[in-house]
């Protein structure tokens, strides 16, 4: 039986919590829009785009959804900069903060009606804030992938090229489904499309998220 003292690393804790904000994102925007997108009345899964929920007299709850999501990618973003003392980690830290950002910005200007969502609206309307939406959106989702790109090299630089191909398979799925969909938004393709974009995005989050968890020290050390 051992007879060294352990010792408790308050900051690898802290590490340790904030990167598994990054795991817990996904489920959380995922089930709560969902959830919202099956008990709001006009609402079709398979027409309209979950940002759309931002509209009407309950549009806060979606609001509420997205800025609840983007501090827990943000809380990440500060687990990734503390775990990867490198240049990777930087970058990685950056652009998934850039992406949390980004989140916020686009809860703050929601995107414009569309023909029959909010029930009764025939759309064809362009705002700035609907511009602005489809802006951050896309910076957003660029910043994502680009943060899968980087936690790639860092994944080939460790000796782990089996996740450096996943990320970025998964990296280039969030750019394609992202752009192709806003391309095709007004069919069901588009929207399907920017679903893929949203799942590959916070898989690759709560992957790397969950990696650099158990890559980094744990904070009870003999």
């Amino acid at each position: 039986m051992s007879t060294e003292p352990s010792s408790f690393d308050r900051g690898a804790a802290v590490t340790r919590s904030l990167l598994g904000w990054g795991v817990v994102a996904g489920p959380f925007y995922v089930v709560v829009g969902v959830t919202l997108a099956l008990t709001r009345p006009g609402f079709h899964l398979s027409q309209h785009a979950l940002s759309l929920l931002m509209l009407g007299e309950w549009g806060w709850m979606q609001r509420v959804n997205l800025i609840l999501t983007a501090l827990m990618v943000l809380a990440a973003a500060w687990g990734f900069l503390r775990a990867i003392r490198t240049g990777r980690g930087l970058a990685i830290a950056v652009l998934v903060g850039a992406y949390g950002i980004c989140l916020i910005l686009s809860a703050i200007f929601p995107p414009d009606p569309v023909p029959g969502f909010p029930p009764g609206s025939a759309g064809g309307t362009a705002s700035l804030s609907g511009v602005l939406h489809l802006v951050f959106g896309a910076l957003g989702f660029a910043a994502l992938a680009a943060a899968a790109f980087a936690y790639a090299g860092w994944c080939r630089v460790i000796g782990a090229p089996r996740r450096a191909v996943g990320a970025t398979v998964l990296g280039v799925i969030v750019l394609v489904g992202f752009f192709g969909g806003a391309a095709f938004a007004t069919i069901p393709l588009g929207v399907l499309l920017l679903w893929i974009s949203v799942l590959a995005g916070l898989l690759w989050l709560a992957l790397a998220s969950i990696h650099v968890y158990a890559w980094s020290p744990h904070p009870v050390r003999a």
